[in-house]
């Protein structure tokens, strides 16, 4: 008998439509003689399973809707949501208390490593190379100089909990740190300030594939602009060439690092984390556990790399969520 399957998608943060085009692109390669799959839209106006533009109010008492004139329930949830609800944990510690299975890492893990100093800080303990930081609350008194003389310039001024580079900046002087400091409170209440890293970047994804914890090909990213912001990654500003264009020490060094950086943080499901390399030693910046999911999309490119398909890449996700004891 199939299951039922929910692709939960859209959320309640500025990277509501990257979710959206996500959610769909699963929707359309997951094996229909294998899966009954259905869009339901997590939205802040509300939570629906959509289908022919029609909208069924989803039950939030159980997760169920009423469909066809049955009552619809899910075998599994397949997380596409990036950032607030679905990225930082919270609606799959709902799920959890449901006792519905989902696609990502438990809900710890997906708040934990959504909050960047958090992860910083633990990856530190492990010898993992990251950028000198410095952390700020919104109402915080902000004193130039101690930042610029601890960071140095130029330097990132990024939102604590977000994705898709909304809300970050780079400041190149002085006079850039408050307006980059403006800008990323409008995202969120917590951020973070980093010193910049000259030096090649790379996107690393990896996986739980067939029940191993599996790195992709490693993508090279290479940007039309002063950084991967939002237009380099969405908008074609930048390229992303994978296989990346490294020396095997430097491949191996950041396979072996990605790997640790995986299981330290005690992840499962999907993950896509960006490094830069310094003097050949790979630096991380940040790891994104609902990476984006389009064809053109990195992680779904190195995926190809590795002679996976899509429709493989996410029946895998559901099939561990199944098949797995919690």
């Amino acid at each position: 008998m199939k299951k039922n399957i929910a692709i939960i998608m859209g959320g309640y943060s500025s990277e509501v439509a990257i979710s959206l085009k996500s959610g769909s692109v699963v929707y359309k390669h997951l094996d229909k003689t294998k899966f009954n799959s259905y869009c339901v839209h997590i939205l802040k106006e509300g939570w629906f399973l959509v289908e022919n533009e029609e909208h069924f109010p989803i039950n939030k008492h159980d997760f169920s809707v009423e469909y066809k004139n049955e009552k619809l329930t899910f075998d599994c949830v397949f997380n596409a949501i990036h950032g607030a609800p679905g990225e930082n944990g919270v609606i799959l510690a709902y799920f959890d208390l449901l006792g519905i299975k989902h696609t990502s890492a438990p809900f710890y893990q997906m708040a934990l490593t959504f909050n960047k100093r958090d992860t910083l800080s633990i990856l530190r303990k492990y010898d993992i190379p990251t950028a000198t930081s410095i952390y700020l609350n919104k109402g915080e008194s902000i004193d130039v100089d101690f930042i610029t003389n601890k960071v140095g310039l130029p330097c990132f001024v990024k939102p604590n909990n977000a994705g898709s580079s909304f809300g970050i900046s780079k400041a190149h002087t002085k006079d850039d740190i408050i307006p980059a400091i403006e800008k990323a409170y409008k995202e969120d209440n917590e951020i973070l300030i980093e010193s910049f890293l000259d030096g090649k970047e790379v996107s690393v994804g990896v996986i739980e594939y067939n029940n191993v914890v599996k790195v992709l090909p490693i993508t090279e990213i290479v940007s039309e602009n002063d950084f991967f912001d939002y237009e380099a990654k969405y908008e074609g500003k930048s390229q992303e060439i994978t296989p990346a264009r490294l020396t095997e020490d430097e491949e191996t060094k950041v396979r072996e690092v990605a790997k640790k950086a995986y299981e330290v943080l005690n992840m499962s499901g999907f993950s896509r984390s960006e490094y830069i390399f310094v003097d050949g030693v790979p630096h991380f910046l940040e790891m994104n556990t609902v990476p984006g999911l389009t064809e053109e999309s990195i992680l779904p490119q190195q995926a190809n790399e590795a002679g996976i398909s899509l429709a493989d890449l996410f029946e895998n996700a559901i099939m561990s969520s199944l098949n797995s004891e919690a």
